[in-house]
């Protein structure tokens, strides 16, 4: 994934007009004249943005009560999805029939769809579609691969576009006050401005001298610390579980590098960091879940939800259909993005990270 994309996809969190140059290189690199970012407050669409021929299609599904006839969000919480997939593989014939409202893009000869929808641990969701024209065939293997590459960026941008609404943020204040979620931003170390959310969980952070910022649990701020040090490195952790305290559940921790003109938003800080609840269930999580909180890979989250559902790490290699030994190693690989050390550790962890359901 380019370097200079991903820092786009981060801009873009902030500053909603540059989604239109983000979805613009998707699409470029997967062949598509046309791509769309919706935020959805559970079924309701809540703001857009996109590109190309497919926009007043898209204009015309967010508008008014179109996207009622709709049933594509709706499949999506009975059959949630992992990255990047093909809509005419994954949706029933009968959703992408005549009711469908997206079938106005067909008409404007754009025929296969290539899309995610990534549910924000906050309730939201926010979906990325790209299209092709028909003539140029259906999304191959290669376009997903490439689409997904972008997968875990733009779900960590899309935990703030969607509490955004997709709308220009124009202060440090009234950004951090519209997220409506505890977060401050940072340059380099030092805490620049935060809102009163944050500013009510001393349980959770704690300021050092000199301005500097710290995690109340060891383990968790040993990751935060690692984070917030590791500049542009994107194989580091960042997004960060604590364990649940006295009066308060457990909570993910984001740290998300501000770049180029979103740091011109925040007076030059570097980095912003978020919190969110998540309620303890005795739900399996979903893969979007584990791969847009801790960028699991596809093989790792497999791994992670056959845990979750109380299957030992032998029988879940069996069940995944990799040795025992390769099983050890996704494991480890677990452990270190979850911040975790004990399997009980991690499944307990896994049941807390839960989408909104309907």
């Amino acid at each position: 994934m380019q370097d200079d994309l991903v820092d786009r996809i981060y801009e873009a969190a902030f500053v909603p007009e540059l989604w239109s140059d983000v979805l613009e290189r998707l699409a470029a690199l997967s062949g598509s004249p046309a791509g769309t970012v919706m935020a959805y407050d559970h079924i309701r669409p809540v703001g857009f943005r996109s590109v190309g021929p497919a926009r007043d299609v898209i204009e015309q599904v967010c508008s008014g009560d179109v996207w009622e006839t709709s049933q594509r969000i709706r499949y999506f919480y009975d059959n949630p999805i992992s990255g990047f997939v093909i809509a005419e593989d994954y949706y029933p014939a009968d959703i992408m029939g005549p009711r469908d409202p997206l079938q106005g893009l067909r008409k404007r000869g754009l025929e296969s769809q290539a899309g995610t929808i990534i549910p924000m641990p906050s309730g939201e969701l926010v979906v990325f579609v790209f299209e092709k024209w028909a003539r140029d065939g259906r999304f191959g293997a290669e376009d997903i691969a490439r689409l997904n590459r972008a997968y875990p960026h733009l779900a960590r941008a899309g935990l703030l576009a969607a509490r955004l609404g997709l709308e220009q943020a124009r202060t440090a204040v009234t950004t951090l006050q519209a997220l409506g979620l505890p977060a401050a931003v940072l340059g380099g170390s030092r805490v620049s401005v935060s809102n009163s959310l944050f500013d009510s969980m001393p349980g959770l952070f704690v300021h050092r001298a000199g301005g500097g910022l710290a995690l109340s649990d060891v383990a968790a701020d040993a990751l935060f610390q690692e984070a917030i040090a590791s500049g542009r490195d994107n194989d580091i952790v960042r997004s960060i579980p604590m364990p649940a305290q006295e009066g308060m559940l457990p909570l993910i921790v984001h740290v998300l590098p501000l770049r180029r003109a979103a740091r011109d938003i925040f007076s030059g800080a570097d980095i912003l960091v978020a919190a969110t609840t998540v309620s303890p269930s005795a739900m399996v999580p979903s893969p979007s879940i584990l791969t847009g909180l801790f960028d699991l890979t596809p093989a790792e989250a497999r791994l992670a939800i056959s845990l979750a559902a109380g299957i030992s790490l032998q029988a879940a290699a069996a069940e995944s259909g990799v040795t025992f030994s390769t099983a050890r190693t996704y494991l480890d690989r677990i452990y270190r993005k979850t911040g975790t050390n004990r399997q009980g550790q991690l499944v307990a962890l896994l049941k807390s990270a839960q989408p909104f359901r309907p």
